[in-house]
């Protein structure tokens, strides 16, 4: 691992593993995931997931990559030579995540510009197919959605600026700037959608329990892959950003931080977002229920025409959400090209300069296929299966990696040295025998 590389205090590592975890799903997926499985008896299953595996797996890569500071796909190879070709499927796999994440960052972008004068229109959801997303289905295949692809360019050269400087200087320093912003950002909304009527509907619509769900095993998947997509577990982000940290770090107590952290985001989004429906609801006399989605539908088509009818003050509150996506993702989609940004470089001999501009001209490329005219399409069906397979999978199989085939006994010292909070048998236990079943 790059020696010369690391993070200039714990606290700027905190905030980068916040931007990390803290992305797009805390913002159009939450809320949607927690109504529609249980509203307020999700949070059960919820903290459930937290304890059994969030918390456990991320203690999990934060020792290996303190401990070792090695490149994911040189570990891999370490504890068996035949496991290195997963170390690089997984990274290349984060990768093509992120080539589609920025999509995603481009129709918010293009959003975002056009949200101090309303430039949807009275009809965003045909804005959004014409002009931004393209269509729902194959139709369309041929063509290019112009501004998507301007945007995605535009976000990559940012990412190259960022990212070609070491970590501190610019994973770091854009974390330490983004994240206290986003979070004040969010504090702003979700206090104005207190006052507005309705609020008290729509918090009582997302907090309300539908004990009987809790007996169907797909709402406990849901809660286990909403947390494996919230803190970006199995990805080889935390073990890589972990490698960065000095060796005084308390490494136990920052996941803590990191997961608490996360939870409160997501949940004051979801408050906010639910009380900004119930004010809708009320006002033009639309059942909630009829307002309730998720994705590109919540973001780009029904808040869009909520803030429309809101008025003047909702061109305050409509940049203040897109560019609260903006800052969620950014800081998302530089954690996600980091493992294979920091393997390339070290198996290759590679400058990090170097490493980013072949990543970000592969990126650019792939960004061109997600800016057809089935944009949305093709983002929906690698979304869906990336949430619904791809990191259950990959947790899965990196638990039965490191617990069955590594001693993970070498890192529990190193885990304990500085750590107000330890660990011992009963999280061994966890990760052997709960985790990958």
């Amino acid at each position: 691992m790059n020696e010369h590389s690391g993070w200039g205090s714990k606290l700027t590592f905190i905030f980068a593993m916040m931007g990390a975890t803290i992305g797009i799903g805390n913002i159009w997926r939450f809320s949607y995931v927690f109504y529609n499985n249980g509203g307020g008896s999700f949070f059960i299953p919820y903290f459930i997931a937290i304890v059994v595996m969030g918390i456990p797996f991320l203690i999990l890569e934060y020792g290996l990559g303190f401990k070792f500071k090695k490149i994911f796909s040189k570990l891999l190879h370490d504890i068996n030579p035949k496991f290195e070709i997963i170390a690089w499927m997984l990274i290349i796999f984060v990768f093509i995540i992120a080539i589609y994440y920025m999509v995603i960052l481009s129709w918010d972008f293009i959003y975002f510009l056009n949200s101090f004068t309303f430039g949807w229109g009275t009809d965003p959801s045909s804005f959004f197919t014409s002009s931004v997303g393209g269509s729902s289905d194959l139709m369309g295949m041929e063509s290019i959605i112009l501004p998507t692809f301007i945007g995605c360019i535009i976000l990559w050269v940012l990412f190259w600026l960022v990212s070609n400087n070491d970590v501190d200087k610019g994973i770091g320093l854009i974390s330490r700037i983004l994240m206290p912003l986003l979070f004040i950002i969010m504090s702003v909304i979700l206090v104005y959608s207190f006052t507005l009527p309705g609020f008290d509907l729509g918090v009582k619509t997302l907090f309300t329990p539908n004990w009987n769900m809790l007996l169907d095993i797909n709402i406990w998947l849901a809660a286990f892959a909403q947390i494996v997509f919230s803190l970006s577990m199995g990805e080889a982000i935390a073990y890589t950003y972990a490698s960065y940290l000095s060796e005084e770090t308390r490494l136990i107590d920052n996941v803590f931080m990191v997961v608490v952290a996360n939870s409160i985001y997501e949940i004051f989004v979801g408050l906010g977002i639910f009380s900004v429906l119930g004010y809708m609801s009320v006002t033009h006399s639309i059942p909630i229920t009829e307002l309730i989605t998720e994705g590109t539908s919540l973001i780009f088509v029904v808040l869009p025409e909520i803030f429309e009818v809101m008025g003047p003050v909702g061109r305050i509150m409509a940049p203040l959400l897109f560019l609260s996506v903006l800052f969620a993702g950014f800081t998302s989609s530089l954690a996600l090209v980091e493992p294979l940004l920091s393997s390339l470089c070290e198996k290759l001999g590679w400058s990090r300069k170097k490493g980013v501009t072949v990543l970000v001209i592969i990126a650019c490329c792939g960004s061109l296929l997600f800016s057809t005219g089935i944009s949305s399409y093709l983002v929906e069906v690698t979304d869906t299966f990336v949430n619904e397979f791809g990191f259950l999978i990959l947790v899965a199989l990196q638990a039965i990696i490191f617990t069955w085939y590594f001693d993970i006994d070498e890192i529990i010292p190193v885990l304990n040295r500085n750590s107000s909070i330890k660990v011992g048998k009963k999280w061994k236990f966890t990760l052997k025998y709960i985790l990958p079943f």
